[in-house]
Parts: C-alpha cells; structure tokens; sequence
C-alpha cells in the first residue's frame, strides 16, 4: 500500500516538471536541438504608394531556429541594410525579441527608410537585405538566415499647403499666404469666406513656387517652373466655404457651408440719414450673424448696408426698388447693380428704430421696428442695493433723454444686471453682460446685450436661441462708488468705479 502512493507522488512530480518544461515554447523540449533558422517574406509591395501609406508594405516571418540543446530561451534580432553592404550600418528593427516570429511595417516607414538610412532614390527600385538572428545565452555562434527583397520608393508630397489669390483672405500675398490644415498625408483642408476671384495653392511661405494649380481636367498638378501652366481656381459667389485638397488623388472641393463665421466681420449702414457715411453696426453678443443698429430718425430717405467702410460693391440690398422699411427680403450684391434701396418715409421720421440684419447665405434678412423706450431701468443682482429682490429692484435716474439712465451709488461686490420692467416672472426686458457671464466691466462704455423674453418678434430675431435661457451678469469684484450710464436705444453701458 506504501509503495502506491510513493509511485503516485512521483508520478505527480514528474508530470508537474514535464508541463513546466514545456510552458516556454523556446525550450528544448518542443525539439530546438534540430529546427533550422529561416527567414521568409509575405505580403510584399513592389511599388510603394503615399495614398497607401498606412498599408503593410512586407512581413517578414522565421521559424523558432533552436538552442542547441541547451534549454535557454532564445531571442532574435532582425536586421535592415542596403543590399551588399553587409549589413555595415544596418537599421535593426528588433532587438533581443522573444516568442516573436514576424515583424511587418507599412508603406510609408519602408518609405523613409529606403530614403533616409539605406540612400534610395524616388522611382528607382532599391533592394535591401533582411537578416534575422536567433541568439542564445551559453552558445557562442548565433545561428543567422537572410533574405533580399526589393522595392520602389516614392517622394512624399508637401506636409504644409497654402491658399493663395485674390479669392483668399489675404490676396496674391506669398508672405502672407492663408495655410490649411494637414489632416492626414497629402490631405488638406481650411474654413472660411472666399471672395469672387482666383485662386491656387503653394507649398512654401514666401515661395510662390512650387505650386499646386487645376489642369485641364480640374484636379491638382504640381508645378516647379514658371514656364509651367498656371491654371488657377475661381470663385464665382462669396460664400463661406470648406476648401478641401487632396493631393494624393488630385481631387479639390470647395463645399458653401454655413460654418460658425459670417461672410463679412463688419457691416455699415448707410443712406441719406447719414450723408452716405458709412455707420459701424453693432455685433450681435449672442449670434455672429446678426448686425444691429439703434437710432432715432429725424430725416428720411434711403438707404443700404455696406460690408467694407466706404466701398460701393458686396453691400446687402433689398430685392426690389424702393421698399418699405418694415421690407425683410434681403440680397447680397457684389457689383453695383441692381442698386436697390430701403425707403423711410419722412412721415416716419421723429421716432427711434431698431435694425437687426442677419447676413446668413441664402437666409438674409434685414428687420427694422419702431421701439418704445422703457420708463425705467433697475440695478438687479447681489451686488445691487436691493440685492435680487426684483420688486424693489434700485431704480436708475432718467436724464433729457428718454434713452438714456444714470445712477452714482454703492455697488457691493456680486453680480449685477438691470431689469427694464421689473416683471414678477423675470421673463421680461433685460440689459445683460455682453461679453459672458460673471464677467468685470470694462470701465468704458461697451456693448451690452439686450433680450426682452416676452417680445415675440426679438424670438424671431433669433431663430437658432432661446433668448428665455439667457441669463448673464456682470461681476462686480470690489466694492465701493460706481457710476453707471446705460443707453437703451444704442444698448451700451459703462460701469466706472470712481
């Protein structure tokens, strides 16, 4: 009975050490002593392509070699070098590799190799010998297999591209020219407001060659010489655009797209009120697309909106002659005809209006109301002598102008705002901090923002908000004696601490 289990403990411990032995597929036990060490390639690409960058260029595979009886593990070193040179200055793409067995890289990394470290030339094949080395501790001579393969390079477009023309932002200027934004090789794109005009892209500031240019066929071609075509892109409606250039197919796109910047930073109105001056408009706070302007009439007349302070071209007209100012249709007009204008009666004049126009692409619309001004402004918010107590809310003080309130007092650090009305369900008129919330005043006049919660034709005015979800304040940070001057026609404000 004894000798039953004795034999059965060994027969445990011998197991035990036969499955460790084996656990480690570089052991000798898996028949290392005889394996032959070879090196084979799969997968390989006899042209290399930039617009196939990404893709594997070669595998290379290896059978395990062996250790020479020894039991230890073996490691291996693969080694790159230019054909015939021995592998004298050789790339070693893996070092002291265990339980490793193929080795791949892509296009573009064979590409910088063969160009860089083994002096290949763009469109010359290049062969390049690959050797692999398996390498085990206690034997002097690593056992070694080599292959040759061969492959053509190609020379990478341009990592940096620019527009460049009188369609651009910046105009012929090779010093100043407009850069896009490399997304991926020879992939390219930009965002902005192109204006009627030509157009073509470079690759270099300050250089204008070399250049991308549109062939016969409207796709990209390189051009290194002035003798070269110089074949250009128009633009034929200003627009904001989304310019897209692939170098790598050719393919260029210039896409009309809203995007999150106007057509034109400034708008001007002018008319007879204004003896043809051009009037700056005012940036809407909360929507970049909308212009507005405040201003009692005394004269009547016409008048338009210019896009650039005394210039007679790209102005936004009505679409018919002569049209009323309550008129909403809208067109942008880059020549000088049609000359169309709005039309206020001098029977209209003798009151203040509001102009809001909104220079949305194929939305443009120019919306003009007589406004009412408030009787009274009031100080709201914790750092006012009322604190958020609404109802009694700290009156303003009314001047010769019915637009215009002024207060001197004691402002407690806090945020602070005014009510126009004092509405119970605070859903009423408001003077806002412009710049965002909780934010210092400037300590000079500035824009102030203006929403009327309960004002349905202000709700029209901003189709993409919800004005009732508005709420910014100024933030008062130290206490003491302010003067505050609001004006409600021209929604301005200065906050000075005296």
């Amino acid at each position: 009975m004894m000798k039953k289990y004795i034999y059965g403990f060994i027969g445990i411990l011998l197991g035990g050490l036969l499955l460790s032995a084996c656990t480690d597929q570089d052991y000798k036990q898996l028949d290392k002593g005889s394996n032959q060490l070879t090196l084979t390639a799969a997968e390989k690409v006899d042209n290399l392509q930039e617009i196939n960058h990404a893709s594997n260029a070669i595998t290379l595979n290896w059978t395990t070699g062996n250790n020479a009886d020894t039991g230890n593990r073996i490691y291996y070193q693969l080694e790159l070098a230019k054909a015939g040179t021995n592998f004298a200055e050789p790339y070693t793409a893996l070092a002291n590799g265990s339980q490793v067995y193929t080795w791949s890289i892509n296009e573009e990394n064979i590409n910088n190799l063969i160009l860089d470290k083994f002096g290949g030339t763009a469109g010359q094949p290049t062969s390049i010998d690959a050797r692999i080395s398996a390498i085990v501790n206690g034997v002097d001579q690593a056992q070694t297999d080599s292959l040759t393969f061969q492959m053509t390079p190609y020379k990478a477009v341009t990592t940096t591209l620019y527009l460049i023309g009188d369609a651009t932002p910046n105009g012929w200027s090779a010093d100043n020219a407009t850069a896009m934004t490399r997304t991926e090789n020879g992939l390219f794109t930009w965002e902005g407001t192109l204006k009627s005009g030509n157009l073509k892209f470079i690759t270099t500031l300050g250089q204008i060659l070399p250049s991308y240019n549109k062939n016969e066929n409207d796709s990209v071609v390189l051009r290194t010489r002035d003798d070269q075509p110089d074949g250009k892109w128009q633009i034929t409606v200003d627009h904001y655009y989304k310019v897209t250039a692939n170098l790598l197919t050719g393919q260029v796109t210039f896409t009309q797209e809203e995007g999150n910047k106007p057509a034109f930073d400034y708008l001007y109105f002018v008319g007879d009120m204004t003896s043809w001056n051009f009037v700056n408009m005012a940036h809407d706070p909360l929507d970049n697309f909308l212009f507005r302007y405040g201003h009692y009439f005394d004269q009547g007349g016409n008048f338009k909106f210019g896009t650039s302070e005394n210039s007679w071209e790209y102005m936004y007209k009505p679409t018919q002659e002569n049209a009323l100012y309550n008129e909403t249709s809208m067109q942008l007009v880059s020549g000088f005809s049609p000359d169309n204008k709005w039309e206020l009666k001098d029977s209209e004049t003798g009151k203040a209006y509001k102009i809001c126009v909104d220079i949305r692409t194929g939305k443009e619309r120019m919306m003009m109301s007589e406004f009412t001004p408030y009787s009274m402004m009031y100080l709201v918010g914790d750092a006012a002598p009322s604190g958020w107590d609404l109802g009694n809310a700290t009156p303003m003080t009314a001047t010769d102008s019915p637009y215009i309130f002024t207060w001197t007092g004691t402002l407690n650090a806090g945020e602070l705002k005014f009510s126009c009305d004092k509405q119970s369900d605070w859903l009423g008129g408001w003077f806002m901090c412009a710049n965002g919330n909780d934010e210092n005043p400037t300590g000079q006049t500035e824009k102030a923002l203006f929403v009327d919660m309960s004002n349905d034709y202000l709700k029209e005015e901003y189709k993409n908000i919800d004005i009732s979800s508005i709420d910014r304040k100024w933030k008062i940070t130290t206490s003491g004696t302010y003067t505050i001057t609001l004006n409600q026609l021209e929604e301005t404000v200065s906050i000075v601490k005296q």
